[in-house]
C-alpha cells in the first residue's frame, strides 16, 4: 500500500504544478511551441470529459471518479505483491483520476494543456498517467494469464 500512495502523489504533485504553471502563466487559448508542427503547449478548460464529451456534467464525473477510486482501491488490496505491474497500473490510474478530481471540485473544468498535432484532444499528465496506467495494467493482466495458461 506504500507504493500506491507514493506513485498516486507523485501523480497528483506533478499533474496539479503543472496545470497551476499553465493557468498562472497563460491565457486561455494562448499555445507555445515545444516542437515545431508536433507537440505545443495549449491553455484549455475542459468542462467534460475526454473529447469534450459531456461537458459540465461536473458531478456526474465526480460521482464515476469515486466509485473507480473504490474499485481500483478493491482490487489493488486483492493484488499479491507478486503483481507488481498490476499494481503500479493501478496506482497511476488512481493518481490521474485524482488529479483531474481535484480540478473538478475546484472549478468544475480539468485544464489540458498537451497538444500534440497526431492527437487531437489536449490533454494534461492525469490524463497521460490514466492511459498508461491503463496501458500497464492490460499487458500486465494479459501477461499474467498467458504465464498460468502455460503452466497448465
Amino acid at each position: 500500500m506504500r507504493n500506491l500512495v507514493i506513485i498516486v502523489s507523485i501523480i497528483i504533485i506533478a499533474d496539479q504544478a503543472t496545470k497551476h504553471l499553465v493557468a498562472s502563466t497563460m491565457e486561455i487559448g494562448q499555445s507555445i511551441t515545444v516542437i515545431n508542427n508536433f507537440l505545443y503547449i495549449t491553455y484549455v478548460r475542459n468542462p467534460g470529459a475526454a473529447f469534450g464529451m459531456l461537458p459540465y456534467q461536473t458531478n456526474f464525473f465526480i460521482a464515476i471518479t469515486l466509485i473507480v477510486a473504490v474499485l481500483i482501491l478493491y482490487y489493488y488490496r486483492l493484488l499479491s505483491e507478486n503483481h507488481k505491474w498490476l499494481r503500479i497500473g493501478l496506482s497511476l490510474q488512481l493518481g490521474g483520476a485524482f488529479g483531474n478530481l481535484i480540478d473538478r471540485i475546484s472549478s468544475a473544468q480539468v485544464i489540458d494543456f498537451i497538444n500534440v498535432t497526431i492527437w487531437p484532444p489536449v490533454f494534461n499528465l492525469a490524463d497521460s498517467a490514466i492511459v498508461i496506467g491503463i496501458i500497464i495494467f492490460l499487458v500486465s493482466f494479459w501477461l499474467d494469464l498467458d504465464l498460468k495458461s502455460k503452466r497448465s
